[in-house]
């Protein structure tokens, strides 16, 4: 028997259609998540190809530094196939190396180096390695190796040497940093805690690795007191090496030799090349 409303054992089914239509706004929703999921990574995929159109576009939405560091990477990929297109954009470009958000100065100061045959480039890496940002100059510096000018040289020498990073206010340092630990650049340094729990944050400049920290947690630091110091990561210190080899002086040679030696245990690819850095800079130096 199949029982009546008056049978409290009795379990009604749902009707097939029912359950058809009940999960049919389900599978639409779960179908829209992966449609909208595949799509903004579709676009804010930095090896999907622009074209000519959209790499304009980009380089001008500057509220979406993402799109803008997109068409940088494509024109620089143009650049290095030795696409004279690219010519197109280099207008914006000089104008991105005056913007005020670091990540594209930093980014067209490297790409202007592909080019050493420019002289509004040249011109452009002659004012960045002045740069407030240490990213921003380092980058520079490394671009007008490529120029064959050494206006970068100190700043390169800097690389090799450990960073200073101070505070511009008063007050308590709390940090739970130690020493060796390694950095991504805008990590987080340490806080200074003011008067009235105003609070100041501290992040770094620079992928790096703490040397030795000089403030130390619950100690009182004066405005332009130094909080710690970075020694750079191993590929800034590779490319500065490399540099070096090419417009090193002499004056040079007792820090790249540091590196030669093993300082701080650094690895064996930084020490070969420190040796070729010294080695350069010697040849130099005797035939002058």
């Amino acid at each position: 028997m199949t029982g009546n409303g008056n049978n409290p054992n009795v379990t009604i089914a749902t009707p097939p259609m029912n359950r058809a239509r009940a999960s049919g706004p389900i599978l639409i929703l779960a179908m829209l998540f992966v449609i909208a999921s595949f799509l903004t990574w579709y676009f804010t995929w930095f090896g999907r190809e622009l074209s000519d159109t959209e790499i304009s576009k980009y380089l001008e939405d500057e509220k979406h530094p993402r799109h803008v560091q997109h068409a940088l990477l494509q024109i620089q990929q143009r650049i290095e196939r030795g696409d004279q297109t690219s010519k197109r954009w280099y207008p914006q470009i000089l104008m991105l190396a005056d913007n005020p958000e670091t990540e594209f100065r930093l980014t067209v100061a490297w790409l202007m180096g592909l080019d050493n045959e420019s002289d509004d480039f040249h011109r452009a890496l002659g004012k960045l390695i002045r740069d407030s940002e240490p990213i921003v100059r380092r980058n520079a510096a490394l671009a007008l190796v490529r120029f064959n000018d050494p206006a970068g040289r100190e700043e390169l020498v800097a690389i090799l040497q450990p960073y200073s990073v101070r505070t511009t206010t008063a007050g308590v340092v709390t940090s739970t940093l130690h020493e060796g630990s390694q950095i991504a650049r805008g990590a987080l340094l340490a806080r200074i805690m003011q008067a009235e729990n105003r609070v100041t944050e501290i992040r770094s400049p620079l992928p790096a690795r703490v040397a030795k920290i000089l403030a130390l947690n619950g100690s009182n630091i004066s405005a332009g007191g130094i909080i710690l110091t970075l020694k750079s990561d191993e590929k800034s210190l590779w490319e500065a090496l490399r540099g070096l080899a090419l417009i090193g002086e002499a004056q040079d040679l007792a820090v790249v030799e540091l590196y030669a030696r093993g300082v701080d245990s650094v690895s064996d690819r930084i020490k070969q090349q420190a040796a070729l850095t010294a080695k350069a800079i010697q040849s130099r130096s005797n035939f002058k």
